[in-house]
């Protein structure tokens, strides 16, 4: 792999903003906001899973993720892949291959039975493991799994999300405590620029969402939702 294969950072992170909307998997409503399981009112929505049902977007994305690893982490970095159940493990599956590099996968809990294991696969005490998510808010799944993969004597310095939000401090402080280094393609503001140039919403549809984007628990607190993040 050479890093003359890969578009420079802004261009990876506009092409999956443009990839997002391409296959429907962003939406914007400020009329009707979407209801978090934070509890958080929102005028935007994603599902990254969809990247999984269409096979181009979903090659030239771990493109890009291996690429962002590769360049800001480095090449012989890590032992292991590791994916958070559900959604997470499809995406740690693609990105190990991409990297040549084994796969474990992380349950929300034990299993409660057999060996009552938490960690399915293969690692050794003292592996080093990238953590990979489709979308990180502002860290808490992503940390459930960090905590399980340390628990088993795994060591993670990195995390990898496809899509981060990067609009919450909370986040930003949570990984800095966490002592990981998180890296990411995308964010909400990209996939706004996009939607500003290919001007796919009215204007007022466009400025609610960058209201929120600047100030997300004022907008939802205006809109029927949460103004208090719980972390």
């Amino acid at each position: 792999m050479t890093h003359t294969t890969f578009p420079d950072r802004a261009t990876m992170a506009e092409l999956l903003a443009k990839m997002l909307w391409e296959i429907k998997a962003v939406h914007f409503n400020a009329e009707q906001p979407y209801k978090l399981a934070s509890g958080m009112a929102s005028p935007v929505y994603i599902d990254c899973r969809k990247l999984l049902s269409y096979p181009r977007v979903r090659s030239a994305v771990m493109d890009f993720a291996a690429s962002v690893i590769t360049r800001d982490a480095g090449f012989e970095r890590f032992d292991c892949i590791a994916g958070g159940e559900t959604a997470g493990i499809p995406f740690a599956a693609l990105l190990a291959d991409r990297l040549s590099l084994p796969m474990i996968y992380v349950r929300k809990k034990p299993k409660g039975h057999g060996r009552n294991a938490q960690i399915e696969g293969h690692m050794p005490e003292g592996s080093r493991v990238l953590v990979i998510e489709d979308l990180t808010t502002a860290g808490g799944s992503m940390f459930t799994l960090i905590d399980a993969i340390r628990a088993a004597g795994g060591i993670v310095d990195h995390g990898m999300a496809l899509f981060y939000y990067g609009i919450f401090n909370e986040g930003a402080l949570r990984f800095a405590d966490g002592k990981v280094k998180l890296h990411h393609i995308a964010t909400w503001r990209n996939v706004l620029a996009v939607a500003k140039e290919q001007k796919l919403f009215d204007e007022k549809t466009l400025s609610e969402v960058e209201a929120f984007l600047d100030a997300p628990l004022a907008w939802s607190g205006r809109n029927g939702g949460v103004s208090e993040l719980s972390l």
